[in-house]
């Protein structure tokens, strides 16, 4: 299977799991776009009722133009299921690396609010360490940005602004901000760095997403294999 193969296996398996009546989070990104594909398919062709929270503009437009009903948290309190990809997955743990799709803040919020936080990928996102090649993205505010970078080179790391290819303007996130994806190499201590850059001044949220996932769905040649948080 190619990876993205096993992307849509992992994304069909996530969407058996939803059922009439839920109310499910969207997860960002080209993982997450297969997910809502498939709903999509759910609600046209066996008439599931849901209703759905998106986590970027792209998701709501995606699962509107396909007939979901899209809510909000001023009707829902909670979310039954969310559904959502990862750039790494930790074994055992199911601590994450997210927001290289650039939606790490609305992902946190809804991942914050849902009873389950199902997370779908390849098989290449399995790690033993989070980071190594793989930067954190940090969404930080505009105003003063390299100050809050320095700030985070004295945490050990080395901040890059996001750019869009062929563009002229650095990336901005659906809330205005900017991401800074910061190589840190291996981390000996995910939840310690999670913590440490929510203390940061003008960091506004990480892409470590610690204890927050419930199940992993990974696709692989051998065909799609759960993973549930040790413990």
């Amino acid at each position: 299977m190619t990876r993205d193969e096993q992307r849509i296996a992992a994304a069909e398996a996530a969407a058996a799991l939803v059922e009439d009546g839920m109310v499910v989070g969207l997860g960002t990104g080209s993982t997450a776009a297969h997910f809502i594909d498939t709903l999509i398919r759910r609600v046209r062709d066996e008439g599931l009722r849901i209703t759905a929270i998106p986590t970027s503009k792209r998701s709501d437009r995606q699962a509107r133009d396909g007939g979901i009903r899209m809510t909000n948290f001023a009707a829902e309190r909670a979310i039954d299921l969310t559904v959502d990809g990862a750039d790494q997955i930790l074994l055992g743990r199911l601590d994450l690396v997210k927001g290289l799709g650039g939606a790490l803040l609305r992902e946190k919020i809804v991942a914050a609010a849902s009873k389950r936080l199902v997370i779908i990928a390849d098989g290449s996102k399995l790690v033993d360490r989070l980071g190594g090649l793989v930067p954190i993205p940090v969404e930080v505010v505009e105003f003063g940005w390299e100050s809050t970078a320095a700030r985070i080179e004295k945490l050990g790391g080395t901040p890059v602004r996001r750019w869009p290819e062929n563009s002229d303007q650095p990336f901005r996130t659906d809330g205005g901000n900017y991401i800074l994806d910061c190589t840190f190499g291996e981390l000996p201590d995910p939840s310690g760095l999670e913590q440490a850059l929510s203390y940061t001044i003008g960091v506004v949220e990480s892409g470590l997403f610690i204890g927050m996932a419930d199940t992993a769905l990974v696709g692989t040649d051998e065909g799609v294999k759960r993973f549930d948080k040790a413990g």
